[in-house]
């Protein structure tokens, strides 16, 4: 006997995992149907019943599937137990269950018994699911987990099996009778075999004789239970009497405002389109009296949140009531927040701040819900609330919220006890939250909601769940929410395989008080309520003073036990600088003291001992850690104190520095200190400060990425399905500039802010977004999308130390990349957030000069100290006026180069103002510069007294420390004063200037200076102290290009082995600096296992040996073990290498790699292919090789017999190299860029680099932006290293394939007729030469618009052939001061050997009166060869051809 049953329930479990015990996980049973069918798959009796809900409800959403709502299921249904009785007989009768998705209704039946108190009769019995891998296999539908085939569903196996849709009624009787169906039929055809039948075959084979014709359904009517639902509900209805608003609640509410309480922001990342400023505006514009921020678990925003609206209240006109800012979060709530075995999303809740208690709980919770909760989602769960639930206001949330979606999904007396949960903990504070965005399930749960209001007296709010800020950007919003889930817009909303997450429809914005009002008129409460919680809301700041970790002062410091912690700082810092300035300077002159105390004063006015006293442990800690520490950086570089101290390392006294540049003595600031280390050593002080401090005070910051213009563009186009070529072409027509600014600004501003081309290609997006195909929807949603969040990451140098554990201070959060927490605030607001942040920047050319030093010291014996390199030396300003500046830090810039050739700098003072100049802005300046320097022009000072400041920079004003000492002494400037000056000139507050001005001239001429001239000095101070510079960084970076260029000229192998070693992961610039080592007369050999380290070195013949490290597959334990090992002994073999190392650390891939790379071509009578010739088992040599090494290693190590005994070398000379032909020049050095990324021993090329020379015109580099090629012919060249040839939809042929020249590689792709001409050319290891034309893209019949360039191949032609097929004609040039008649004539005769039928030309050229004469021999003719033109080099002879 066969038995086939379904359910219909009241919704799905929370855990399928739980236990049948556990009743409040698993649904209830509300309808149940069932066939009994004989052992002949006749049906012999059938049963349907809705069961009478006892204690519980039926959800809205569970009524929506199947139809069964409660008034039908209680008028209509049979008690539970009667039901359980008549199917428990119907289970006496049958030896196996059956099912579509069976185990679900087992489950939810086998708690109903439970529920009884009776057994589960369901567990003995032998159960067939027609919901298996073997019905997916049958179907074959994908989309299924792992790869696999999708389970398929009732409707799909029905269709499968009888070629017809069953439309699944969610009616029991109809799923049950399709589902018998289904399951005798795949017994006919034979299609499963059941795990519970494989040791019962004879039913099978059974069925399958009896069953004969295809199955049939038993014939039954199935009631149309959603029909008779809504029947009821409209009679229901009927019966109701709406509250119709009166005249006096339209009064009330007049009275009363509406204030948004639920509103999300671009804080909840991706989720939201809604900027906090324009949130801010929109409430303002509205007459709104306050606005509430609910983002969705954090706290990023708050901080924005709360300046913006002080910012909006400061700036009103005075009278205006501004708004009153209220903090919120919209947390996850799940039932154990630690649990990651399932995904429990949670529950959706509002806490509100009440005050700045509230708050900090808020930030707590959310720190715990990112650094303990996320899974999925940052969660927290009740407990937690209860931890943290002081001063806050809680709101029941949308319909995702605990109670509501209880409502929905599990019945209303789960969502009761809900309820009284949250009321129980909250009190008055418990606020039932009301919302009409026109959904029929919002309906339902407001009726529901109501109820619960009156009967426990909880005060009800209307509120609206806004995610944008206006209706007009609900499209994009859906857009954004595609961009998250990585869907197309074309997608349909809803649940399951082939839909996607999306808003129901239009009306979640930031509505307007009066559509608030209208949409609850019925219920005025709903708005007058919200005043409540408006007065409840006490307003509060987050700014404040910045928070100091305590510093300890040594024990042994004699001081003062009385004075407070701030003095003991002062005198601790007084003392540290003094016994610092005795050991910087010897004999502490007055005019140092009194710089000294000068800065200490400041200091102890700031309130910031601590901070000095903070770095300079951490600097000092560095230095005593090995780690490289930069001289200084920015301002800070202007502290006498912080050179004392030893945070800096260049006397500021000597290069005028300022220090009111740094910290302004006139008004109270936070000092920020940044410091460089090596970036090696930047782990191991990120280390000390987490040691020292402890992991819960360090934190570093979180920074927000945004969807700038050209990302919004392709983000858009992708959910818009917009093709991949159209998107790139229209991102690629925007310029560096906002676009809000191309669809704002008029043509006039935009001419002014672009370049000529960067102007037509915005009047062409212009055009483009007028459009309603897609392009124009592109652009239209994506300006609205432009500057959205679109995730967070880690600030690469800031970090936050705390003075107690850090979620006391600000929320946290994780981030992917660091191991510390992170900030939710990010790096603008920190500091004003009252957190201590300290910039720890790691700088490569630290550790490029740290290596260069290692070399020097180990190849030389040399010991070198940078910082005390003479500031005179020769050979470095030589090198500078040679301009030979590549890997120079700050000065390797081509046209840096230039500049410094032109200015053949001599002094120190020229680097620092060379590296201040060399800049857009006071870029112009330069040639001024120069000529002034070398007397070309003269040095002008508007006023006498100005040449003390300007003299260094030639009369020009160069620093933003030259404007601040002249207003001090030309017009009696304090210091305070003077650094006012330069902020307003420096970043243009024009009101600021204004007040500066008149006090400017008058101090001036109360210094009887002329009014005119002072009036002049002003104006050029303001057409250029916005391009003046910081002195400061200036003066240390160019220190440390300074000691760059110093090594460079001194030690240059050894510099450029560091230089190559620092730039190991990028294969790019590896080239070009292996190119600058040719250059330099350096040889740079490949890598040597008897040689090499893990970075680049230097050999005892001078030459650059190629770093391990750069080798793929070869980690730091291989290198380490290998230079271990020949410490005593160089390697003399493979064999000898094998026996020594680690064979773990230095693997099977590691030694083939290294073998590829040559790092063992140094071993006698071997080459690289030897060692991959395989033997007749398939074995390569080299595998071999480490096999009887590891054989080896284990019998030393075994301590016992040799397995060979005393014929283990005997045995070991027996492993013979084999023989086999060495690899072909080409495919070696296809092999060496494999385990590289660039050939190491040639370049497939260097054969043809006359024919590269001669016979092209542009680089595959150039055709990288097509725009700037078009209408041009370029003949490119190279080697063909890849290509396919590919067949398209309408049947033509065509092909794509890579070629590289020397320094780059293309992608082309030929169709059409030019394919076929000159696909023969196409091959791997092809060398050619191609003849482009690049011309203008293809114009849309229908839209006008042209297309991306195109290029058209004019010819193929194999580059051994360029010579032979292009030569017209040889000319030989001749310096007319060096002819001689015997060099002539023996030119004649070489000639001759090369005979053929292109013309011989003469250039006879006298330099020194620039003259040339050209002469052709008129008998003798050449065939023009690489032979000829290699013959003609080797004997120095100069020749072009044409």
């Amino acid at each position: 006997m066969f038995l086939i049953f379904d359910t219909e329930t009241t919704g799905l479990p929370r855990n399928w995992n739980a236990p049948l015990t556990d009743a409040e996980n698993w649904p209830r049973c509300i309808q149940i149907a069932w066939q009994l069918h004989d052992k002949n798959g006749i049906c012999i009796s059938h049963e349907d019943f809705l069961i009478k809900p006892d204690g519980f409800s039926i959800p809205y959403d569970s009524e929506k599937i199947h139809g069964i709502s409660t008034a039908l299921a209680e008028r209509d249904g049979v008690p539970l137990a009667q039901v359980l009785e008549k199917f428990n007989s119907a289970l006496d009768r049958c030896e196996i269950i059956g099912g579509h998705n069976v185990k679900f209704d087992l489950n939810i039946m086998g708690a109903e018994f439970l529920r009884i108190g009776e057994e589960n009769p369901l567990e003995k019995l032998s159960i067939i699911d027609t919901c298996t891998e073997q019905t997916a296999s049958l179907c074959k539908l994908s989309g299924g987990r792992g790869g696999k085939f999708k389970l398929p569903t009732l409707s799909e196996l029905h269709n499968y099996l009888f070629g017809n849709d069953f439309q699944e009624a969610h009616n029991a009787t109809a799923d049950v009778e399709a589902t018998t169906r289904c399951l005798f039929e795949l017994f006919r055809r034979g299609l499963i075999l059941p795990e519970t039948l494989e040791n019962q075959k004879h039913i099978l084979i059974h069925l399958e004789e009896v069953l004969k014709l295809p199955v049939q359904g038993i014939g039954l009517n199935h009631q149309n239970l959603k029909r008779a639902s809504l029947k009821l509900a409209s009679a229901s209805e009927e019966e109701e009497t709406h509250k119709q608003p009166t005249k006096s609640d339209e009064a009330i509410l007049d009275q009363f405002p509406f204030v948004h309480l639920h509103t999300h922001s671009q804080f909840s990342v991706l989720q939201s389109t809604s900027r906090i400023n324009d949130l801010v505006k929109t409430a303002s514009n509205d007459g709104m009296t306050a606005i509430t921020l609910t983002d969705h678990a954090n706290m990023m925003g708050a901080f924005h949140f709360i300046k913006a609206i002080k910012k909006h209240n400061s700036d009103l006109e005075e009278g205006k009531l501004g708004l009153k800012p209220i903090l919120g979060c919209e947390f996850f709530i799940c039932d154990d927040h630690k649990d990651r075995s399932r995904r429990d999303n949670g529950y959706q809740i509002v806490f509100i701040a009440k005050n700045k208690k509230g708050y900090e709980n808020l930030s707590k919770m959310s720190s715990i819900a990112y650094t303990q909760g996320f899974y999925y989602v940052p969660r927290i769960d009740r407990n937690i609330v209860k931890q943290y639930k002081s001063d806050l206001i809680v709101l029941t949330g949308n319909l995702h919220g605990e109670v509501p979606s209880k409502i929905l999904n599990v019945g209303d007396r789960q969502a009761e006890d809900a309820l009284s949960w949250w009321q129980n903990q909250f009190g008055e504070d418990l606020y039932i939250e009301l919302m009409r965005h026109s959904q029929e399930d919002e309906t339902r749960v407001n009726k529901v909601l109501l109820t619960f209001a009156k009967k426990y007296e909880i005060k009800i709010i209307a509120t609206n769940n806004s995610y944008y800020t206006s209706k007009e950007e609900a499209n994009a919003h859906d857009i954004l929410l595609c961009v998250k889930e990585g869907e197309k817009q074309v997608t349909p909303i809803g649940r399951g395989r082939g839909f996607r997450y999306g808003f129901p429809n239009q009306e979640y914005y930031f509505k307007s008080q009066k559509e608030m009002k209208i949409l609850f008129a019925d219920l005025p409460e709903a708005i007058t309520n919200i005043q409540e919680i408006i007065d409840k809301v006490e307003a509060f700041d987050l700014a404040r003073e910045v928070l100091l970790p305590k510093f300890e002062i040594p024990d042994d410091f004699v001081i003062d036990q009385g004075l407070n912690n701030n003095a003991k700082e002062n005198a601790y810092l007084r003392f540290l600088t003094l016994e610092g300035a005795k050991k910087r300077y010897g004999e502490i002159k007055d005019s140092i003291k009194e710089r000294l105390d000068f800065e200490l004063k400041v200091i102890a006015n700031t309130g910031y001992p601590g901070y000095f006293l903070i770095v300079q442990d951490l600097i000092a800690a560095a230095r005593a850690m090995g780690v490289s520490v930069g001289p200084g950086r920015g301002s800070a570089a202007g502290s006498v104190v912080a050179y004392c101290l030893k945070i800096t390392n260049l006397d500021p006294i000597k290069y005028d520095l300022l220090f009111e540049r740094f910290l302004n003595p006139d008004r109270v600031s936070m000092p920020d200190i940044d410091i460089d280390f090596d970036d090696e050593g930047r782990g191991k002080v990120m280390d000390y400060v987490i040691e020292k401090y402890g992991a819960n005070q360090v934190a570093q910051i979180i920074t927000y990425g945004t969807m700038a213009a050209k990302s919004s563009i392709r983000d858009t186009a992708r959910v818009l399905d917009l093709s991949l070529g159209d998107a790139d072409r229209i991102a690629k027509l925007v310029p560096n500039i906002k676009l809000a600014s191309i669809f704002s600004l008029d043509d006039n501003e935009l001419k002014g802010r672009l370049r000529s081309d960067e102007f037509s290609h915005v009047k062409e997006l212009q055009e483009i977004s007028q459009g309603d195909d897609l392009a124009g929807q592109t652009l239209q949603q994506a300006k609205v999308l432009e500057g959205s969040l679109r995730n967070t990451g880690t600030h690469a140098c800031g970090v936050i130390i705390t003075p107690d554990d850090i979620t006391q201070f600000v929320p946290i959060a994780t981030a992917k990349d660091s191991e510390l927490y992170v900030t939710q605030f990010d790096n603008s607001v920190v500091e004003e957030a009252g957190l201590l942040k300290m910039d720890f920047l790691g700088l490569k050319t630290l550790t490029l000069i740290k290596d260069t030093v290692k070399l020097v010291k180990n190849l030389h014996d040399v010991e070198l100290i940078p910082d005390e390199f003479p500031l005179d030396d020769q050979l470095t300003y030589e090198l500078f006026q040679r301009g030979d500046t590549v890997g120079i830090f700050q000065y390797e810039s081509v046209g840096m180069q230039k500049c410094l050739k032109d200015l053949k700098p001599n002094f120190f003072a020229d680097l620092i103002a060379m590296n201040a100049l060399y800049r857009p802005g006071p870029l112009e300046y330069i040639p001024s510069f120069v000529a002034r320097k070398h007397g070309d022009e003269e040095i002008k000072y508007d006023l006498p007294e100005m040449k003390e400041y300007l003299q260094e920079t030639y009369g020009i004003t160069v620093y933003q420390e030259q404007v601040m000492l002249l207003s001090q002494k030309l017009a009696g400037f304090s210091k305070g004063e003077a650094d006012l000056l330069r902020k307003a000139m420096g970043k243009k507050i024009f009101e600021l200037l204004e007040k500066l001005k008149p006090k400017f001239i008058e101090g001036g001429i109360a210094n009887n200076h002329p009014k005119e001239i002072l009036g002049k000095i002003w104006k050029d101070w303001e057409a250029f102290a916005s391009y003046a510079f910081n002195k400061s960084h200036s003066t240390c970076y160019a220190w440390i290009g300074y000691q760059t260029a110093y090594l460079k000229a001194h030690y240059p192998a050894e510099y450029m082995a560091a230089v190559l070693s620092n730039n190991m992961n990028d294969i790019k610039q590896v080239t070009f600096f292996m190119e600058e080592c040719k250059r330099m007369g350096l040889n740079v050999f490949g890598p040597d296992v008897n040689e090499s380290f893990y970075k680049f070195t230097v050999n005892e013949d001078n030459a650059i040996r190629f770093g391990m490290g750069a080798i793929k597959g070869v980690g730091k334990g291989a290198v380490a073990t290998i230079i271990e090992n020949r410490k005593e002994e160089k390697f003399k073999s493979i064999f000898d290498l094998v026996k020594k190392v680690d064979l773990r650390a230095a693997n099977k891939k590691t030694l083939e790699n290294l073998a590829l790379a040559g790092g063992f071509d140094s071993f006698k009578n071997t080459h690289r292919a030897q060692y991959f010739n395989p033997d007749g088992d398939g074995i390569i040599f080299l595998e071999r090789v480490i096999r009887f090494g590891a054989k080896y290693q284990d019998n030393l190590n075994s301590s016992q017999t040799s397995l060979f005994g005393d014929q283990s070398e005997g045995i070991y000379q027996e492993l013979i190299i084999p023989n086999a032909p060495e690899w072909q020049n080409l495919e070696q050095l296809k092999r060496e860029k494999e385990v590289v990324g660039i050939y190491l021993s040639g370049h497939p090329l260097d054969d043809f680099k006359k024919e590269m020379h001669w016979f092209t015109n542009g680089k595959l580099a150039h055709l990288k932006d097509l725009s700037l090629c078009v209408n041009k012919y370029i003949n490119v060249a190279g080697i063909i290293n890849d290509f396919e040839f590919l067949e398209s939809r309408n049947g033509k042929q065509w092909a794509k394939f890579t070629l590289e020249d020397f320094s780059e590689q293309y992608e082309f792709r030929i169709f059409g007729e030019e394919f076929l001409k000159f696909k023969h050319f196409i091959n791997v290891n092809q060398f050619v030469r191609l003849k482009l034309h690049i011309k203008e893209g293809w114009r849309n019949q229908e839209t006008g618009r042209i297309g991306d360039p195109r290029i058209q191949f004019l010819a193929f032609e194999m580059l051994h052939d360029a010579i032979n097929n292009n030569s017209k004609k040889l000319t030989l040039k001749f310096d007319i001061r060096k002819l001689q008649a015997k060099r002539i004539l023996r030119l004649k005769t070489e000639l001759k050997r090369f005979k053929g039928d292109k013309p011989i030309y003469f250039d006879i050229i006298d330099s020194d009166k620039s003259l040339k004469l050209t002469l052709n021999s008129r008998k003798q003719k050449v065939g023009i060869s690489p032979e000829l033109l290699e013959h003609l080099d080797n004997n120095d002879w100069y020749y072009k051809l044409n």
